[in-house]
């Protein structure tokens, strides 16, 4: 069942609660187009971005259960996300890694305002920065579109990161791109 509203961004904090609240009735009642999982058997672990364009779920057409996701702004490793994917590898026998990048990344467009202005970062927000500023650097002078090159950069040295830890060596890792127009996801090399 779709949401009623048209533009909650600009909604309060109590009006954003009171729909999760409503959807999480509808999701117990029975009323939602999604439907509880009576266990967890996921076959593919999914790292991936926390923009909200971007659920694993609905853009691999996965039901609750299948897929094993964790999200971070801009997919930037640390400890808490390894342990979720050796967690997949590991105790829950998943053999695929997927390491899934997407246009219009507001981490690195973030990231390249940053590295454009030298302008402080705030707070938690360096971790992105310092993350995924490498893979800027190495793309600065390319032709065409920076960010972009940033996103598929970043991303294949995040599968690239995961492929070298011997915690992961039981399972293949692999990377990709989602294009927000098309709604597609390509291999990255």
């Amino acid at each position: 069942m779709a949401s009623n509203h048209t533009a909650f961004p600009t909604a309060t904090a109590p009006a954003a609660l009171a729909e999760l609240l409503d959807g999480n009735r509808r999701y117990a009642t029975g009323h939602s187009r999604h439907r509880p999982a009576a266990a967890q058997h996921p076959f593919a672990v999914i790292v991936g971005c926390v923009d909200c364009r971007v659920p694993p779920e609905l853009v691999f057409d996965q039901g609750l259960g299948d897929l094993l996701c964790t999200r971070t702004a801009g997919e930037v490793l640390d400890e808490a996300v390894l342990a979720a994917v050796q967690y997949g590898v590991e105790e829950l026998g998943i053999p695929l890694v997927l390491v899934l990048g997407h246009e219009r990344c507001g981490a690195v467009a973030a990231t390249l305002a940053h590295l454009e202005t030298g302008a402080p970062v705030p707070g938690h927000l360096a971790l992105l920065v310092d993350e995924i500023a490498p893979a800027a650097r190495r793309t600065r002078a390319l032709p065409g579109d920076w960010a972009e090159h940033t996103m598929c950069a970043h991303t294949a040295w995040v599968r690239d990161a995961i492929r070298a830890d011997p915690a992961f060596a039981s399972a293949h890792i692999a990377a990709g791109r989602f294009d927000l127009g098309t709604k597609l996801v390509s291999l990255l090399p």
